[in-house]
């Protein structure tokens, strides 16, 4: 039992790498969804 400091540790920053990599990849989309002319953009990925 004395390793589930470390276990939680590891899945704390699994958690937080895939969060943060998400919110990279949304942001991106965003960025590129701005760059396209309005009758381009496809209305579901508003």
């Amino acid at each position: 039992m004395t390793d589930v400091g470390y276990l939680v540790a590891g899945y704390g920053v699994v958690f937080a790498v895939l969060a943060a990599y998400a919110a990279w990849i949304l942001n991106k989309k965003r960025a590129r969804t701005r760059e396209l002319p309005p009758e381009e953009r496809d209305p579901r990925w508003r």
